[in-house]
């Protein structure tokens, strides 16, 4: 019996190929209708058998091409309407926008073959795409995605290219960035003077030279700019740091192929998947110890990444890139265009006037970027892949959310590594990676993100959510917003209320949070990141936390560990402290400790915090492994690489009323003979005191999250030690630390009624 069947997608269905996929099974299946995209997502109507149209549903999911990601699907059968064919239809913009705009992706391997063919019409043509690769969400303006609504639609596709883009069996019908040497975009290259000095190949030829020579260059990417060097070359790196007022934070390094990667670290299978995914994120691996090959073998600079022993690897996504490492044949330091600490240079005039201080030439390209977008990173975290930071190859893909919101809600995130949400019905959309909202051009930045990310959605917010710290730019930000309503959450629920959301909890179920970070703002007005919190989605009640110490100097301790050290040295032995001998002590003078021995004792600009990872900060200072920082979570990572699996032992610790008291654990560390082992039984010491509050609670599921998580070894411990009475949650679509908060802000206020 003939049928007529209505088939509604939402999820990550345009721009992947879904349209030209309907076409060939409908034909291939001799049904009638049309396909189309709209700003809901793809519609689909369709007439045949009841049998057949049985299979086609079949086919749909079950071939789908491979970005497509279907969230939901909704049914309708009608009587036949006697269509006499199947077509392509128009796009249409009618009704809410529900369709998830999809993240730019890496080259694939299709068009990868055809870049390196000489017999290839698009030969070395650095803007090669199909729909199965290349620009989306750097280059969208509007929905439905279509070319109009894209920033390529300022190039006229020459008759080649159209032909490619109207025929639906076609790999590039209706990719929206396709193009060609003849019609598309094409790269230019600049003194730092701004002088033109060539364009296309003769562009590309001079920049590899300049590299090859030891030069530093910038070069406009997918979302924006990147400051290339040499990677080996010690000298050169370092004038980069210079230049780039950068002084240890480790450089990002793109490799040619993952060969070249193998030559200079030891990388695991599924990092090496990671590598090699679509996405194409920096992974985090370890280098390897020895030279790693042999003849013309040049290792890294250790300035690349001073004091570590992993390495931010990536391959390259662009075809751009691809032609330059190829071209090479060596890595190269690739960080974003920008000063420390300011958003990643999009724009070419903006390049030529901000950049050029850093750079001896400048690669820019004609095909404008539309919004700014960080490369990711990933690290293997507890034997899984999870998120540092969420950027390129995976914003803005919508997560789901296992129940459905009451309301429209934007989430503004933290201060440090800034995202930002939207939620409605039932998913969250994470932005691009922001970054630390502490400059003007960073909170510039961020207000007109969040106005793009409204104005693509067309998405008016019933609520606006913020973190509880008064000093946030992002919470000063959402309370001056005018005509919606505005609701604060303490910053470690947030953390939880993520990891809960992300790991599919019910709205009726309880876990125990295990929140450790660095600082978040508490109900008590201190500073917490040691806590542990019975939470549901309408709330929770903290049942123990760190002892409290002093933060002397206030901000300036999280930036000097020798700082932390000394308030626990305080807490231990009080003035005897200032006659301890102890590396950190020999840092300041007589004065100094004097000053804040008064300060710790009258509290004096010394704020408490329950943090755990200045715990891992005064550990670094007693051990003079660092007593100053020059980033964020740079003293726990080096406490992190010292971790040694054999050592199983940790040291002695008290709980009393739910407050963990940590300075028998300090005090061990202080007389321990074997300082090698400190690293090693901290980290342990920490991991059993989260078995040892969990077994308290008596909650089977443990969510923890917050920076602290980051670090593998603990992560990997507290599973090992729990694993038979618990089921450790971690989190792997949203990074663990203040990246990820805004999902849970999210999913707390479209949840929270009046």
């Amino acid at each position: 019996m003939l049928r007529r069947l209505i088939i509604n997608l939402q999820g990550a269905v345009q721009g992947v190929g879904m349209r030209p996929f309907v076409y060939r099974i409908a034909k291939e299946l001799a049904l009638k209708g049309y396909v189309l995209n709209n700003s809901s997502g793809v519609t689909i109507e369709i007439e045949g058998d009841k049998d057949v149209l049985d299979e086609f549903l079949l086919k749909l999911h079950r071939d789908k091409p491979p970005l497509a990601h279907i969230f939901s699907q909704e049914l309708n059968y009608k009587e036949p309407y006697g269509y006499k064919d199947f077509e392509i239809r128009q796009s249409t913009d009618e009704g809410r926008i529900e369709a998830a705009v999809l993240p730019d992706i890496a080259t694939c391997e299709l068009c990868l073959k055809e870049l390196l063919d000489l017999k290839d019409r698009r030969y070395a043509y650095p803007f090669i795409n199909c729909t199965n690769c290349g620009p989306r969400f750097t280059i969208i303006e509007g929905l439905p995605y279509d070319r109009p609504n894209t920033t390529m639609k300022v190039f006229m596709m020459c008759p080649e290219c159209e032909r490619e883009y109207e025929e639906p069996v076609d790999r590039r019908f209706h990719a929206q960035p396709n193009a060609c040497m003849i019609c598309g975009p094409h790269v230019s290259l600049y003194r730092n003077d701004g002088t033109l000095l060539a364009k296309r190949e003769n562009a590309i030829h001079i920049l590899i030279y300049e590299i090859k020579s030891g030069g530093i260059v910038a070069v406009r990417g997918i979302g924006g700019f990147h400051l290339i060097c040499d990677a080996r070359d010690e000298g050169t790196v370092s004038l980069l740091r210079e230049r780039k007022r950068r002084q240890e934070k480790p450089f990002a390094v793109m490799f040619p192929d993952i060969e070249s990667v193998k030559r200079y670290a030891d990388i695991s299978i599924l990092e090496e998947a990671l590598l090699l995914s679509p996405e194409r994120p920096i992974v985090l691996i370890k280098r390897k110890d020895s030279s790693g090959g042999e003849g013309d073998f040049v290792p890294l600079a250790s300035s690349v990444a001073p004091g570590l022993k992993r390495i931010g690897a990536m391959l390259p996504y662009s075809p751009l890139y691809h032609i330059i490492l190829k071209s090479l044949s060596f890595p190269v330091v690739a960080t974003s265009g920008n000063f420390s600490d300011e958003p990643i240079v999009k724009d070419n005039d903006e390049a030529l006037r901000r950049l050029s201080a850093f750079v001896d030439l400048i690669l820019i390209h004609n095909r404008p970027i539309h919004r700014r977008c960080d490369d990711s990173v990933v690290k293997v975290i507890g034997g899984f892949p999870a998120l540092i930071r969420r950027s390129r190859g995976y914003a803005p893909m919508p997560l789901k959310v296992p129940f459905r919101l009451k309301k429209n809600v934007l989430a503004v995130g933290g201060f440090l590594k800034n995202t930002f949400a939207i939620g409605f019905d039932d998913k969250v959309i994470l932005s691009q990676h922001i970054g630390d909202i502490e400059t003007v051009d960073t909170i510039e930045y961020f207000g007109e993100a969040v106005q793009d990310f409204c104005r693509l959605y067309n998405f008016k917010p019933h609520t606006i959510v913020y973190d509880l710290h008064p000093g946030y730019e992002t919470t000063r930000w959402a309370l001056s917003q005018e005509g919606v309503e505005k609701l604060g959450i303490q910053h470690h629920f947030a953390h939880i209320l993520s990891c809960m959301t992300e790991n599919g909890i019910g709205l009726e179920e309880e876990v125990l949070g295990v929140a450790w970070d660095g600082t978040g703002y508490g109900d008590d007005r201190t500073l917490w990141g040691g806590e542990f919190m019975v939470c549901g989605y309408k709330g929770y009640r903290r049942v123990a936390y760190l002892r409290p110490f002093r933060l002397l100097g206030g901000e300036k301790a999280i930036k000097e560990p020798r700082r932390v050290a000394l308030s626990i040295l305080f807490e231990l032995f009080g003035e005897n402290a200032l006659d301890m001998d102890v590396p950190m002590r020999r840092s300041f003078n007589k004065q100094e400790l004097y000053l804040l021995f008064r300060a710790w004792q009258k509290g004096i600009n010394s704020p408490l915090s329950t943090s755990a990872g200045r715990l891992f900060d005064a550990t670094a200072s007693l051990l003079d492994i660092r007593q100053s920082l020059d980033y964020e979570g740079q003293a726990a990572m080096m406490i992190e690489d010292l971790y040694d699996e054999n050592i199983k032992d940790s040291y002695p610790y008290e709980i009393r009323n739910g407050v963990i008291d940590w300075r028998q654990m300090f005090q061990a560390i202080l007389t321990e003979k074997e300082r090698q082992k400190v690293p090693s039984r901290f980290i342990n010491t920490l991991s059993e005191i989260i078995l040892r509050v969990s077994k308290t609670q008596g909650i089977e599921k443990i969510c923890v999250s917050g920076g602290v998580f980051q670090n593998d070894l603990l992560t990997r411990r507290v599973k090992e030690l729990l694993c038979k009475d618990f089921n450790v949650l971690t989190q792997r679509k949203v990074p663990p630390n203040d990246g990820g908060i805004s999902l849970g802000q999210a999913v707390y206020g479209g949840l929270h009624c009046e």
